[in-house]
């Protein structure tokens, strides 16, 4: 029987450990509430991140500044030299593109890079083709904090609507101690004097504290409040030497907009370098932080490890919207063609898993990749290849004629083009099809783009290129015509064919030449596929026995040159003579134009009487 209780007497208080138990079992299910609750909202947050929500655009976001830097930072990768030809290509599409800012060079460098500065802002500037904003690009010249190189920059830029003087001066310790030797009120002091000289002559002006990632952060507020005063429009904030994580990188501009005097009157910039492989992280980051410009490159090419790449910043903001507050007008169907230009232009391919623009960016060859791509793109492609540029590959034969070629360069996206270049391209695309039975569009934008990157004047020309190999003493004979229009025909042996090709043709210019990169790769695939040869030389007498072929010495300028053909052995005859001519083209003494030889064991010489003769 159980005991009876009387009406009086007290329940008795629970044990203190299940007093405990008690409280711990509440608070677990309260935990537990709270995280059914924000696992919803964090599924719903999931939901929205989706691929088919990615292509949702917010019009009410403000526009994000794309400064392009790749003719200026771009060229400053070791062999990235462009010539004035080039600068205008890579200009032109850039401005296609739709880049807000193009940085087109350091006009106090030299008086190359000062005209090709002044050209780009006269022809490049006024075009509004392709362009999202209405407005034309930006053209920007880069100066010192020097009133020389500032009037010098204006000089170059002035011709274009829209034009920039960007001028810098180094803000970190290291760099005010043992380089600059000055203390950090004398750089205020040249700062303020730097904007004050640019503001006079120009309305928009660029400030930019090198090495800011090493910097006092205290110092640059007070720094950059000062060039505020002085009438400066855009600060950059350059991570110099590509040193600072993500979330410093972030802090670091919200700190600086935060606390610099007038900060929310003008507009932060990005400028990151890719040392440790974060250019493009902290330049989202530095958006994220406050940043309405960013300082970019085709490919993230640039100055020791690059910079920040221009294709994989803007994409990250066209694929995920909901998570940046920005927007870019950039248009991205042109960034394949873009990247393949400057890969053309300066000869560094790009790595086949490259983010974007890479080889293996859409490809696919696991077996349940492929089965979910075959079923639905989106199961494991955050991003069609079509919004980058890439299309279904068509093809044109040997019966198509130029009305067709034509059109297919204008889907492919190359309008205005000269007449000279399409007869060209177009005779090179009939030579194409007679060896291949068909020609895809990888084709084509091969043969156009090697059109782009050959010199303006070819002043030695290749006319004809013969080898016999498969023998011990590979042989090949070389028609070359000279500067003075006199054609000779020369032969030489090697070690294989292509060395004994660059051998003969270098019997031909008789200048010391050395071969410092050699790269050939298929455009397309299949057997009969273009190869894309590329080469890289300079002046210099070729290797000895105890020395490495490929060295290339510090300060050494090397000249770029690349060929598309059926035939690798005729299309690396073509880049050599294309890097040739180049260094021909900057050539001050006419030394290469000089070293014509007739007489010379077993050479043959036709003078241009003797040839319109025999013709």
């Amino acid at each position: 029987d159980k005991p009876v209780r009387s009406e009086s007497q007290e329940p008795r208080a629970p044990p203190p450990i299940l007093t405990m138990l008690q409280a711990c079992t509440r608070a677990a299910n309260a935990i537990s509430a709270n995280i059914r609750r924000n696992s919803r909202r964090s599924m719903g947050g999931l939901r929205m991140l989706s691929s088919e929500a990615a292509t949702t655009k917010d019009e009410d976001k403000p526009v994000l500044t794309i400064f392009d830097t790749t003719l200026r930072d771009g060229e400053q990768s070791p062999g990235a030299t462009m010539n004035i030809k080039e600068k205008i290509t890579l200009a032109t599409q850039l401005s296609r593109l739709g880049v807000d800012v193009c940085e087109a060079g350091f006009p106090i460098a030299s008086d190359g890079d000062f005209e090709a500065v002044k050209i780009v802002a006269q022809e490049i500037g006024p075009l509004l083709e392709n362009r999202a904003s209405g407005k034309p690009m930006r053209i920007c010249g880069l100066s010192r904090a020097i009133e020389k190189d500032i009037e010098r920059c204006y000089e170059a830029v002035q011709h274009a609507p829209l034009h920039r003087i960007h001028t810098f001066l180094a803000t970190s310790d290291i760099h005010l101690k043992n380089k600059l030797k000055i203390s950090r009120t004398e750089c205020i002091q040249q700062s303020v004097k730097a904007v004050s000289f640019a503001r006079s002559m120009c309305e928009d002006v660029e400030f930019s504290a090198e090495d800011a990632g090493r910097s006092d952060p205290a110092f640059m507020a007070e720094l950059f409040g000062e060039v505020i005063k002085a009438g400066v429009g855009t600060i950059n904030v350059p991570d110099t030497v590509g040193f600072v994580t993500p979330r410093e990188y972030c802090e670091l501009i919200r700190y600086l907009k935060d606390n610099t005097p007038g900060g929310d009157s003008i507009t932060w910039s990005t400028h990151c370098h890719n040392d440790l492989g974060l250019a493009v992280a902290n330049t989202l980051e530095g958006v994220m932080g406050g940043a309405r410009q960013v300082e970019v490159t085709i490919n993230g090419i640039g100055e020791r490890a690059g910079n920040a790449s221009l294709e994989e910043v803007v994409m990250a903001l066209y694929t995920r919207p909901q998570v940046f507050p920005v927007k870019s007008l950039v248009d991205t169907t042109q960034i394949t063609r873009t990247s393949r230009m400057v890969t053309s232009v300066t000869g560094m391919s790009v790595q086949p898993n490259k983010a974007i623009v890479g080889a293996n960016a859409f490809a696919h060859e696991a077996g349940i990749h492929q089965d979910g791509v075959l079923k639905h793109a989106a199961t494991y492609e955050i991003m069609s290849p079509a919004s980058v540029g890439l299309k279904s590959t068509l093809v044109l034969g040997k019966h198509s004629g130029k009305a067709a070629f034509s059109n297919r360069l204008e889907e492919l996206g190359y309008t205005g083009l000269d007449k000279e270049v399409i007869k060209v391209a177009f005779k090179k695309f009939k030579d194409t099809a007679d060896q291949k039975k068909t020609v895809t569009d990888a084709d084509i934008q091969a043969i156009i783009e090697n059109e782009f990157v050959k010199p303006a004047e070819e002043s030695w020309k290749l006319n004809t290129c013969h080898v016999s190999c498969g023998h011990d003493h590979p042989t090949a004979t070389v028609s070359i015509t000279t500067p003075s229009g006199k054609t000779i025909i020369d032969a030489s042996t090697g070690g294989g064919p292509v060395e004994a090709v660059y051998n003969a043709i270098s019997r031909v210019v008789r200048v010391p030449i050395r071969l410092v990169q050699y790269q050939v790769e298929a455009v397309s695939e299949g057997r009969d596929a273009i190869g894309k040869v590329s080469v890289r030389v300079c002046r210099r007498a070729p290797p000895r026995e105890d020395e490495e072929a490929l060295a290339v010495q510090e300060e050494e300028v090397t000249y770029h040159g690349s060929s598309a053909h059926v035939d690798i052995i005729q299309g690396s005859a073509e880049a050599f003579m294309n890097a040739i001519n180049k260094m021909v083209a900057e050539d001050e003494e006419n030394e290469l134009q000089r070293k014509e030889v007739e007489f010379w064991p077993g050479r043959v010489v036709i003078n241009p009487r003797e040839q319109r003769q025999l013709v």
